[in-house]
């Protein structure tokens, strides 16, 4: 049996209208991806099969720098340690290729003790004196490289070996002096401590501003001497696919900022809001505040400028990822006038207050205007509103309060009048008083 025709057409049918009604797109929940940058700014990376490790000890110096403190102090320690006791050894085979270690020698104690006089201790030749063992070769090594000199122990002008020995320490000894210390003052004073006053906002904040879609956040720096010549970079790290088919893990799309001017240079003295607009040279223009939260994107901030004490780069990094990124707030202002001077408050540094921003896209508002139009529209007449209700709060409060003053005055008044004073009469004193007349 044949089927059965419908009399309306395919094209009209609930499938058909359902294959060309516009789906709605569908999101799926964000997969916890590993960071970038963290938020104290170290890089979330590791380095692994590095095969030429000997490139590390051509820049000897940057090396030991870079190593932790406890490293650093080990080698220091070992290099002093060992350079001593390899001039040790040096100086204990001079005594001993000249015959200062024989026992048969005379030397100061004989002198003391009367078996020798002054004029056979002067006869014998030393290369140094008072060197009797390794650990007098020892302290003499350590007196002659610290320069301490305590005038027991010495180098004569009759061995030609000593006096080279000691040329060759004191220069060896000048390299390590300069080397170690330098790599001690270097760790002390490197540029990322002062990286430690530059604070930013812990979530960045996306509204309007100036009728454009703009994506904001805070920095300020906590000490009294200035950032020199400070810039703000803006990067978006995301994961992207070429057409090509080429994936590209950690792709770094730089992002302009509305300070882009004179070089990007930043007058640091008080806290202040970096606004990036969403245009459409934005990665951020076909992100509407439900794709942000499904997304995978990554904003890196960098702070770079040079300290006013000592001269040297600083650079301070953080980074915010969708879910610190707040859709439709904005920052709290925090620097106000008091008594001639400006005072900034810290405590609000990152607080944030909800605003009516549209919930759509960059592209979306530049495609329709008029959902921009209408979002502040809305705006102004809730806050008309808002307003409207604070009078009449105000109004209410002021005519509650001028009722219960004028309740107070009047109470006061009545308590201030003389009672009216009642004369109560008998019948019996009545009827004598009626008699009387009579």
């Amino acid at each position: 049996m044949l089927a059965r025709k419908s009399i309306i057409p395919e094209e009209f049918g609930l499938p058909g209208l359902a294959s060309r009604m516009p789906r709605k797109p569908v999101f799926r929940d964000r997969v916890n991806k590993a960071r970038f940058i963290a938020k104290n700014g170290s890089c979330n990376l590791a380095h692994k099969n590095i095969r030429e490790q000997g490139r590390f000890l051509q820049d000897v110096f940057t090396t030991l720098v870079d190593l932790k403190w406890r490293f650093t102090l080990v080698i220091f320690t070992t290099t002093f340690v060992s350079s001593w006791l390899l001039f040790a050894m040096t100086w204990w085979l001079v005594a001993f290729a000249h015959g200062d270690l024989d026992s048969r020698y005379p030397d100061s104690g004989d002198l003391d003790s009367g078996n020798l006089t002054r004029g056979d201790l002067q006869n014998k030749t030393y290369c140094v004196t008072d060197v009797k063992s390794f650990t007098s070769a020892f302290l003499f090594s350590i007196e002659v490289q610290v320069t301490i000199g305590f005038g027991g122990r010495m180098i004569t002008e009759h061995c030609l070996t000593a006096i080279t020995v000691l040329i060759m320490q004191n220069i060896i000894g000048l390299i390590i002096n300069a080397v170690m210390l330098g790599c001690i003052f270097m760790k002390t004073a490197q540029s990322n401590r002062r990286a430690e006053t530059l604070i930013f906002s812990r979530h960045a904040v996306i509204a309007v501003r100036n009728n454009c879609l703009c994506f904001m956040i805070r920095i300020g720096d906590l000490r009294k001497s200035m950032i020199i010549g400070a810039t703000v970079r803006l990067q978006v790290v995301r994961k992207t696919t070429t057409p090509e088919g080429e994936v590209i893990p950690i792709h770094q799309i730089d992002v302009p900022t509305e300070t882009a001017v004179a070089s990007n240079s930043l007058f640091l003295l008080a806290p202040l809001i970096i606004c990036h607009v969403i245009d459409k040279n934005s990665p951020l223009y076909d992100l509407s505040a439900m794709e942000l939260q499904c997304s995978d994107l990554e904003v890196i901030v960098i702070l770079e400028g040079v300290v006013e004490t000592t001269g040297i780069t600083t650079q301070a990094r953080t980074s915010y990822v969708s879910e610190e990124i707040q859709w439709g707030h904005r920052f709290v202002p925090i620097v106000t006038e008091e008594e001639g001077v400006y005072s900034v408050d810290y405590s609000k540094f990152g607080n944030t207050v909800k605003v009516t921003t549209p919930p759509c896209s960059a592209k979306e508002l530049d495609e329709k205007p008029s959902i921009l139009i209408q979002t502040l529209q809305k705006s102004e007449l809730s806050h008309q509103n808002s307003l409207r209700k604070r009078n009449s709060m105000r109004r209410n409060n002021s005519i509650r309060k001028s009722a219960r003053s004028g309740a107070a005055v009047v109470r006061r008044n009545n308590s201030g009048l003389a009672a009216p004073k009642v004369q109560f009469f008998t019948p019996t004193d009545g009827v004598q008083n009626m008699n009387t007349v009579t």
